[in-house]
């Protein structure tokens, strides 16, 4: 209440850069369940409006909070701000935190569909030293963005979790909230949120000397994600140019309208920011949130870094910038989107070209793609397919594949002739033709392979 009355909302010294910009956009100036009346500020609960109560945690996001202990720590003289991962897990072993939260005395589980005064649930030491609600009544900010844990590995089944939050920008919330029950009250269990997203989550402030802690890049410690940055961003090898420059360059003669371009099965990026040259909208899709995490980090921060395998378990460091690159300026044009270029959302239509590298021969159905892409391209459009055709089942059932196969006859069923079939009532094939690749293994051992290279005008 003090920091409000104070001006801490209008103070922009107790405000972090993107802490100001929230305040801008926003516009608030006191938490977000008060409700200001004449002669002070009531609550508004779950159900009902009731008197402000003080004894309550306060409800904010994390850029208020972080703002809050700014100020207290100039009011004090002292160091205050949010505890980190490691704090919060000290404290926890203080007083004997561990296992299932919900086996706790605590105000979580929906025992109580309300916060409560934060001197209720008492997590006593073995010291007799009391800290209040460890966990329980609101989530706590913390000042840690999440970061994997070394051995951190990629459920198949759920690739878009966590690996789009490692970006800096999402901040672990610890502890659980009154309103949180199963996996939310696992003491393991992790979750972050961009700081000016709200949860029913408050805070506690600690005095420390730290001030910074260690940053790890995600992307240097992913091998396929670090082998596709190589691929795309790293050197030449053998005289063969980049495969998503040469792609482009290829394409790029039969274009009439350059609006609006989609770049499917993207991966780390490349191609989307070389079309950028060219195109007013590039949209970026990969089923990857690993991948698409490259491009909206060199988009955002203007470089990416990774770790190129040399021998065993020896590698280089990597980095390019998006000046080396020559994407300054063009980075606003391109936008890159987690999705299933099986079933993708009616929003993403319109394109001038389709771009579909290497993807075909790795969908779960690809017949259901081609039929769904060529509604979304415009008349005079154009579809360009790529592919070394490695069908395998792993990827794609056998009885979905479009090429690769001997048919009923015993003759021989080419994938060019299984797009032809699908394609040719609609589209005109404008060439074919054979574009090389380069994929880095380590430094003595490469994978050399041709793409054929089909183009496709919308008739």
């Amino acid at each position: 209440m003090e920091f409000v009355k104070n001006g801490g909302y209008e103070n922009s010294e107790f405000w972090c850069d993107e802490g100001r910009e929230f305040l801008r956009q926003s516009g608030v100036k006191h938490p977000p369940f008060w409700i200001q009346k004449n002669d002070g500020y009531s609550f508004r609960t779950l159900s009902k409006e009731i008197d402000m109560p003080l004894s309550w945690p306060v409800e904010v996001n994390n850029l208020e909070a972080m703002a809050f202990c700014r100020y207290k720590s100039k009011q004090d003289s002292k160091s205050y701000t949010l505890p980190s991962e490691a704090e919060y897990e000290a404290i926890c072993a203080y007083v004997g935190v561990s296992g299932i939260q919900s086996e706790l005395y605590a105000n979580h589980n929906f025992d109580i569909a309300s916060s409560v005064p934060v001197n209720i649930n008492e997590f006593v030491s073995e010291d007799g030293d009391t800290i209040y609600d460890v966990v329980g009544n609101v989530w706590q900010h913390s000042r840690t963005p999440i970061r994997p844990f070394d051995g951190f590995k990629v459920h198949d089944a759920y690739d878009d979790f966590t690996t789009p939050t490692y970006d800096e920008k999402h901040a672990l919330i610890l502890g659980s909230s009154w309103a949180s029950t199963g996996n939310l009250i696992m003491k393991k269990s992790r979750y972050a949120f961009r700081r000016h997203f709200y949860q029913h989550a408050g805070f506690r402030y600690v005095e420390t000397d730290s001030k910074s802690e260690k940053k790890e890049n995600i992307y240097e410690s992913d091998e396929l994600v670090s082998q596709y940055c190589d691929f795309q961003y790293g050197d030449e090898y053998f005289g063969v140019k980049h495969f998503s420059l040469s792609c482009v360059d290829t394409v790029i003669k039969h274009i009439s309208s350059s609006k609006k371009v989609l770049d499917i099965g993207c991966a780390t990026g490349r191609a989307s920011f070389e079309l950028a040259k060219y195109f007013d909208k590039v949209e970026g899709i990969d089923f990857s949130a690993r991948f698409i995490g490259v491009g909206t980090k060199l988009k955002k921060d203007g470089y990416i870094a990774w770790k190129s395998k040399t021998e065993g378990d020896l590698t280089e460091e990597k980095k390019v910038t998006l000046d080396e690159l020559g994407y300054r300026g063009l980075e606003d044009k391109v936008t890159f989107w987690q999705g299933d270029a099986c079933n993708l959302k009616p929003n993403f239509t319109g394109y001038d070209l389709v771009l579909a590298k290497n993807l075909i021969d790795r969908l779960y159905e690809p017949k259901l793609f081609l039929q769904s892409i060529k509604k979304r391209i415009n008349t005079g459009g154009i579809l360009m397919l790529t592919s070394p055709y490695t069908w395998q089942e792993e990827s794609t059932k056998k009885e979905f594949w479009i090429g690769g196969y001997e048919d009923s006859n015993g003759n021989p069923k080419n994938t060019i002739d299984g797009l032809t079939d699908i394609l040719k009532d609609e589209f005109e094939l404008l060439e074919l033709n054979d574009i090389e690749f380069v994929i880095k293994e380590t430094s003595r051992k490469f994978q050399h392979s041709i793409a054929q290279v089909s183009i496709w005008k919308k008739k």
